[in-house]
């Protein structure tokens, strides 16, 4: 899979390419018995996997800082799918007091959990701080992800035990991640705003995601947990994660026309590797166009992925810290 097959809507292996729906790729799953959080499920293809896994019957938990827009992209769904289940809960991934809050109030639902789409993001943002002093991209895109994923891996475990159906943990990644700075992540100077190039940061941050769920896959495989941990590049789609640079993403869609997606066909590879059960104990894998593709050499660096693991860990503890 690669640029000719998105031209061309090419199908891979799986049966399905770059032209398929989210729709089209989940047909006739039943997902009735399952519970998914999708994060930045209020707009673009969070909403677009919020509707389809509704549709499927699963119990859907959109996670959002904007409450309102969850809100009304959850009466969206409604409308559409008057026996949807799908509930909203306030998260912003910029904040460690903030997630904290969401797993408490998610776990107050007293329901299971089998599927966490770590779907949000922000793109190209000018040099900032989050409220706990992270460099925003990499707050938002990782660290935020890595927090509420170990918050809630307690849960997951304990509903794949009880229930005997597989968990999965679903990164979106991007074909940005191969365009990181030298090293793969600014370790020493994540924070630092002298050398920050904002599509470096993204890139980084979206290299983040696919190393992270390559740990969280590598540490369930060791310690024999039916969950699996795969990440996924969407594909170039125009929503308001490129409000920073919409200008300069109309300009680039003029000439590369031909490699961009709606939103249901950017929703497929994330809705593919949460319900298909083809991907049945598949993990460790990254995705595009719903079909297996290798990523970059540091995204398979194991040494790099457990070095990001603790200096993650260590990052919260720091902004944890009163």
């Amino acid at each position: 899979m690669g640029i000719l097959s998105s031209m061309t809507g090419w199908r891979g292996r799986s049966g399905f390419g770059s032209a398929s729906t989210a729709e089209e790729v989940t047909e006739g799953i039943d997902a009735r018995n399952l519970t998914a959080i999708v994060t930045g499920g209020a707009s673009g293809i969070g909403l677009e996997t919020v509707r389809v896994l509704a549709l499927r019957k699963a119990h859907v938990i959109i996670a959002a800082r904007n409450t309102e827009a969850a809100n009304a992209a959850k009466e969206l769904v409604l409308e559409d799918n008057k026996t949807a289940r799908v509930d909203v809960l306030k998260l912003d991934l910029c904040s460690v007091k903030s997630i904290r809050a969401f797993v408490d109030n998610f776990i107050a639902l007293d329901v299971p959990l089998n599927i966490l789409i770590n779907n949000a993001g922000v793109m190209f943002c000018p040099f900032q701080l989050s409220e706990d002093g992270i460099e925003l991209q990499f707050a938002t895109n990782h660290l935020g992800h890595f927090l509420l994923t170990n918050l809630l891996l307690e849960k997951m475990k304990q509903t794949a035990r009880s229930t005997g159906i597989e968990g999965r943990i679903v990164n979106l990644s991007s074909v940005a991640h191969h365009h990181s700075y030298g090293h793969g992540i600014r370790f020493e100077r994540i924070n630092d705003s002298i050398g920050y190039s904002n599509k470096k940061a993204y890139g980084q941050s979206k290299l983040a995601n696919i190393l992270h769920a390559n740990e969280l896959s590598r540490r369930f495989q060791e310690e024999g947990i039916n969950i699996t941990a795969n990440s996924v590049h969407p594909g170039l789609i125009m929503t308001p994660l490129m409000r920073h640079s919409a200008l300069l993403m109309r300009i680039l869609k003029v000439f590369t026309y031909f490699l961009w997606k709606d939103v249901p066909q950017g929703a497929a590879t994330s809705c593919y590797v949460a319900l298909h059960p083809s991907l049945k104990g598949v993990t460790g894998n990254y995705y595009v166009d719903c079909n297996e593709m290798g990523p970059s050499a540091l995204a398979r660096d194991q040494v790099l992925a457990t070095k990001l693991w603790d200096f993650s860990e260590d990052l919260i503890k720091s902004a944890s810290k009163p």
